[in-house]
């Protein structure tokens, strides 16, 4: 019912390398396969390690943590949990992260009812999603009972129900956020189910990063948006409803910015908002960031212009097998130049698509002698005289193109 999460078993990150072998050419391994691309982060924890790895990719990477983590070792509802599982032992307990199980053995050491709890837990049956849980439990002394190989905990509420919930009394160590879709099947089986929360999410406290991101995704000024835990993906789509942004946000979604989810659950508040999000197979950090490597080049457009391979990226453009940074007018510009490729684009119409220039067109001349610099080939660009610009686009396709 939950998939990996800020908090959770995000990790395995060996599993991204220097490609899988598919699609790596050359014009990719020389600059990464994310070079051009920038790339917004919404992870709380973990986020440099998952930063780093976009960027050892060739990411340009946006930090917005969408969310704080709150530890509960002073709560006094994870101290009364923890004094009901001492005092009248489940016949379940459920460990979901690594870091709540953890957390939750030094908060009962803190209160003195550290050993009782790792007594009390060695009668009963436990369960650990996925093998980072299962390091935490056996670091403390203890034996899980069973772990699934999916790490989902669909697959733990398959078990469960298999062997039978009635009249049993089932313990779930929460994990941030309550687990309603998992707790309210058990109790229907008819167990009686205690939430152990560990930690709370909260908005973050500085909420200039997260407005960066989301001004950054509606100007289509990022290519992706990561998603590591489903509180993230609400309390941003909840920032862009308070400033009144959500339909350009969930329309930049639709269409130009790649919404990347670590897995299905993670997905479910975009897909609640009829956004479709991409995922990996292995709901983890490696396969994850692996993902965006063949999605965000696949969807880049790439044309043949004057005996030159041109691919556009997000704020760079590879001419051939050569990386060129392009300064954000002249990406504009040649975004505008590319949705026609071959036509003449008017002057007139190239002034609107560069941003704050106002009315005068040698704006236009100015930006594309700039662009023309960046690309290194100023052949790529022809001045139609009197009328605009086009991309030279090679004869052979050029029909393709402008015919119809």
């Amino acid at each position: 019912m939950d998939d990996v999460s800020d908090v959770g078993d995000v990790g395995d990150v060996g599993d991204v390398g220097d490609g899988d072998g598919r699609g790596d050419d050359v014009r990719q391994t020389e600059h990464g396969p994310l070079a051009g691309f920038t790339v917004g982060v919404t992870a709380a924890r973990r986020a440099d390690e998952l930063g780093a790895l976009l960027q050892r990719r060739g990411a340009a990477v946006l930090h917005a943590p969408a969310l704080r983590i709150v530890p509960l070792a002073d709560d006094s509802e994870l101290m009364a949990a923890t004094k009901d599982i001492v005092d009248r032992a489940p016949d379940v307990v459920v460990a979901t992260t690594a870091i709540g199980f953890r957390g939750w053995i030094e908060a009962a050491d803190g209160w003195g009812l550290g050993d009782a709890l790792l007594e009390r837990l060695r009668t009963v049956e436990l369960l650990a999603r996925g093998p980072k849980v299962k390091g935490a439990v056996r670091a403390a002394g203890l034996t899980e009972r069973w772990s699934p190989v999916s790490e989902s905990m669909a697959e733990v509420l398959d078990r469960l129900l298999e062997e039978g919930v009635a009249g049993r009394r089932i313990a779930v160590q929460l994990h941030g956020e309550p687990l309603p879709g998992f707790v309210e099947a058990l109790r229907e089986g008819g167990a009686e189910v205690l939430g152990v929360p560990v930690y709370r999410w909260l908005p973050p406290e500085d909420l200039g990063p997260v407005d960066r991101l989301l001004d950054a995704a509606v100007s289509r000024g990022v290519d992706a948006v990561t998603f590591t835990s489903a509180p993230a993906a609400v309390s941003l789509l909840g920032r862009a409803g308070e400033r009144g942004m959500l339909p350009e946000l969930l329309a930049a979604f639709g269409h130009d910015v790649l919404p990347a989810c670590v897995g299905p659950v993670t997905a479910v508040p975009l897909q609640a908002h009829g956004v479709d999000t991409v995922q990996p197979e292995r709901f983890r950090l490696g396969p994850l960031v692996q993902l965006l490597c063949q999605e965000l080049p696949a969807r880049a457009r790439a044309l043949p212009v004057a005996g030159h391979r041109l691919e556009i990226r997000g704020h760079a453009v590879l001419v051939d097998a050569e990386l060129r940074a392009v300064p954000p007018a002249g990406m504009s510009l040649l975004r505008a130049l590319a949705r026609r490729p071959g036509w003449v684009v008017p002057r007139a119409e190239l002034l609107r698509a560069l941003p704050g220039t106002g009315r005068d067109e040698h704006a236009v001349e100015t930006a594309m002698a700039r662009l023309r610099t960046s690309l290194g080939t100023p052949k790529l660009i022809q001045t139609v005289v009197k009328r605009g610009y086009r991309l030279a686009l090679d004869p052979a396709t050029d029909a393709k193109y402008t015919d119809g």
